[in-house]
């Protein structure tokens, strides 16, 4: 039957012990029922290119910057280079990382073993076609769905898939799951699904879908952005109109070509008032700390992953691969009859030296290593559904033993030893530890009772032994780094409630007995109550994990969800922040924000950090770029009113932007600073940037005016316009980088320095088209500089006041205890 479900129309039915014929396969190939599946990451090229050059921000600059060399102003088209370096700093991290993704495979295999005419051989998993016969043995992946039509003690490990760490048992019948891991005896399946049907495909199918990482620094530029496109239409007809009244009107300007320095001012005013190197910076911060990140082997998918954790205030975690290795180690016996230790020690020497033994069994040779004297004479070998082994050796003496799960080797037993068993065996299990019973009987192990598998009688209980899964050790600090910085855990898991609550409570949370899943509500609402009253849950399918992030979102929290598996793929996606173990499967990896590479969960403090460092001081050098920002719409609304000449060239712009704005943000952007993130960034940014651009805007506006009534030509007007800006830009600088530092207050001489080279080499005065104003106007300049300067003072300390911490833009020194990289 299995052979037929598999065998596509005009194709030959799969011999169950000789395989598919070779032409038969190649057939099969040919049609398209090969193994080849959609391995890809979840990010296209295009939608890199999209996403980073694409934008509206760059089609504005492109067309100023084409329009400056088409009129041969190239001296004033420096700003065109920013949003270049600007896109090409997005593209080459984010082509990065999609290389290093599309390396991983779904599947781990790089060989598959398939009999065909008879004979085993071994091929490349995209070799595999529908209806081959897969040869499994202990640590194979399978390498596509199938149906068992023959097994010896086959088990397999689907915890990548379903969250369920215990082995399952296979049958003759049963299916088998790519991605799974073959953890004991072997057997064969015929192939059912191959490539993107195969259930790890059509699992993760949904999860590939490409989403944007939520960031409040990109949200907050782009609102920006959308205001300013809103905006720069109306205020360019006003700027170009004022620049051609300027210019001696439409006509004259068009017939004597003074338009050309007409529409120049224009595209200085329009490009003005785009934060520019706000985006630039806010990339260059991102790709430093993703360089930052993958020299401590944790990968960066999207830029704003890096700012991502910062803002998280509840982290899901699921239990396997993230706080336990998923390793099983021998805890403890606990003797419960008459039995010589020297006796019972020697069986259980032999099951944990047995080649056939499951990963459970094989831990006991770390304890037990003497089994000298015992050949085996009966077996029963253990199988997951049965829950229980039995063998006796070659000395009848040594009578049957019996190694399973208590209540399975009980089962039916009501006598007082059996209830005192039981009862010990819930409590240790009720402690989280996995638990077997090992039992003795009186004589050899009959043939037929082996042939039916079944219990011998009269089983007296030896020895509970217990069982711990393996927790990394770097769990406990971890989580105890994100109590103390205020972030919330929740324990999610596909394992018993009780097992999971124990788990959490070595590393240091106060679970409960945790909460079993199948009894959560279906309700998102009711769901998110219950989510706030529960820390760890137990039997929690893909599909829950999933409407868990969307319930604890409803509640207004920032989610990080953390994972291995391909069950953990869509709760990962829908997170506020994925992040995936590099064991864990390529499907989980390709959704996640962040991937630890050495699977060290330690790593997370350090990403905590870091987004914190580019949050602070973003929302720092924000302020400088967007009070640019202000300024240059005020100005651009003032002058085009009272139909004046922008006073300033591109070349200007440029220069002050860049000693200023430009490089100190540059610089100031990579220091470090601890300050925990506060929401509100925007406003933030916006409440002082909007006052101090005013008091640039005035200034300029004044020292302009009275420059063009003194009479001073339009090249020492400019002059004089560039040098306020400058001056009172440097002061906001100044503000901005308090508390100082040796490297801050190092960074404001150097721009100060660079602003008196600016105006006393000849070189660059002959290329800014400096001359010196007026007697006038430098007083003018020498009473409006120094009320600008009061007047930035009183801004940045209203500033302080009406924030409190939150604007604080200093650095703070960790709190004692704090952990990080």
């Amino acid at each position: 039957m299995a052979a037929a479900a598999t065998r596509p129309a005009g194709f030959e039915a799969t011999d169950p012990r000789a395989g598919l014929r070779a032409a038969e396969a190649a057939r099969r190939a040919a049609s398209g029922h090969a193994n080849i599946a959609n391995d890809a990451s979840s990010r296209s090229i295009w939608s890199i290119l999209r996403a980073n050059v694409f934008t509206l921000f760059n089609g504005i600059v492109v067309t100023g910057f084409v329009f400056l060399f088409f009129l041969g102003r190239w001296q004033d088209a420096l700003f065109g280079f920013a949003a270049i370096t600007n896109a090409a700093i997005g593209v080459t991290q984010e082509y990065r990382a999609k290389r290093a993704l599309d390396r991983l495979a779904l599947l781990h295999a790089p060989k598959a073993r398939v009999v065909r005419d008879g004979v085993e051989l071994e091929l490349g998993v995209r070799e595999v076609v529908l209806g081959d016969l897969l040869s499994l043995r202990a640590g194979d992946q399978v390498t596509a769905d199938g149906v068992v039509v023959e097994g010896l003690r086959l088990e397999a490990d689907e915890s990548l898939l379903t969250g369920e760490s215990d082995p399952v048992d296979k049958q003759a019948g049963d299916r088998v799951l790519s991605g799974s891991i073959v953890v004991g005896g072997q057997g064969r399946a015929i192939v059912t699904a191959v490539g993107d049907d195969a259930f790890a495909a059509t699992l993760t199918a949904e999860a590939k879908r490409f989403s944007l990482v939520a960031s409040e620094l990109r949200s907050s530029v782009d609102r920006i952005l959308k205001w300013i496109t809103w905006a720069i239409f109306p205020i360019m007809l006003i700027v170009v109109n004022a620049n051609m009244q300027a210019a001696g009107g439409w006509q004259h300007a068009i017939e004597t070509g003074a338009w050309n320095d007409a529409a120049t001012a224009s595209v200085a005013a329009v490009i003005a008032m785009i934060p520019l190197g706000l985006v630039l910076m806010t990339s260059i911060a991102f790709a430093v700390g993703a360089v930052k990140l993958g020299s401590h082997k944790v990968l960066v998918q999207e830029l704003p992953a890096v700012e991502g954790l910062a803002r998280v205030d509840l982290i899901c975690l699921d239990k396997t691969g993230t706080i336990t290795t998923g390793d099983v180690r021998f805890d403890d016996a606990h003797a419960q009859g008459e039995a010589q230790p020297d006796a019972w020690e020697r069986v259980l020497a032999w099951y944990g030296a047995d080649p056939e033994a499951n990963a459970t069994a094989r831990c006991l040779a770390e304890r037990f290593t003497d089994a000298s004297g015992l050949a085996v004479a009966e077996q029963i070998e253990f199988s997951s559904a049965r829950k229980w082994s039995a063998v006796s050796f070659a000395d009848a003496a040594h009578g049957t033993w019996v190694l399973g799960a208590p209540e399975f080797v009980l089962a039916g037993r009501t006598d007082a030893r059996a209830a005192d068993t039981l009862a010990r065996g819930r409590e240790l299990a009720a402690s989280g530890r996995r638990t077997l019973l090992l039992a003795h009987a009186e004589g050899a192990l009959d043939g037929e009772l082996a042939a039916r598998a079944e219990l011998p009688g009269a089983l007296a209980p030896v020895a509970l032994l217990t069982f711990r899964e393996v927790v990394r050790d770097d769990a406990a600090s971890t989580l105890g780094y994100f109590a103390k910085e205020g972030v919330a855990v929740r324990v999610i898991s596909g394992d018993s409630p009780l097992t999971v609550a124990a788990v959490a409570r070595d590393v240091g949370l106060d679970a409960g007995e945790g909460f079993d899943a199948r009894e959560l509500p279906d309700d998102p609402a009711e769901l998110g109550r219950v989510l706030d009253e529960h820390r760890v849950f137990g039997r929690v399918t893909p599909t829950q994990k999933r409407a868990m992030v969307h319930a604890l979102q409803a509640r207004g929290h920032t989610v990080a969800m953390t994972g291995d598996g391909v069950n953990d793929a869509l709760a990962i996606k829908d997170a506020d922040m994925g992040i995936a173990m590099e064991s864990g499967s390529a499907a989980t990896k390709a959704v996640a924000r962040l991937v630890l590479l050495d699977n060290r969960f330690s790593h997370l403090p350090g990403v905590v950090a870091e987004g914190r460092r580019v949050i602070a001081n973003i929302e720092r050098v924000s302020m400088l770029f967007l009070s640019k920002t202000a300024y240059a719409i005020a100005m651009s609304v003032t002058f085009g009113i009272l139909l004046w000449a922008f006073p300033l060239l591109p070349r200007q712009l440029s220069v002050t932007d860049g000693l200023t704005i430009g490089i100190p943000a540059f610089l100031l952007a990579l220091l470090p600073n601890s300050r925990r993130y506060v929401p509100g960034f925007l406003k933030r940014s916006l409440s002082f940037a909007i006052p101090a651009g005013l008091v640039v805007a005035g200034a300029i506006t004044v020292v302009s005016g009275l420059a063009r009534a003194y009479g001073d030509p339009e090249p020492a007007v400019r002059t004089a316009s560039m040098v306020t800006l400058a001056l009172i830009g440097l002061w906001i600088l100044a503000v901005l980088s308090r508390p100082f530092t040796w490297i801050k207050a190092g960074v404001v001489a150097a721009m100060v320095l660079g602003l008196v080279l600016v105006l006393v080499v000849p070189i660059a005065q002959q290329f800014l088209q400096l001359q010196m104003p007026s007697a006038e106007t430098l007083t003018v300049m020498a009473i409006t500089v120094p009320s600008g300067w009061v007047l930035i003072e009183a801004i940045g300390f209203w500033h302080r006041r009406r924030f409190g911490a939150a604007s604080e833009l200093g650095e703070r020194r960790p709190r004692a205890g704090r952990t990080g990289r």
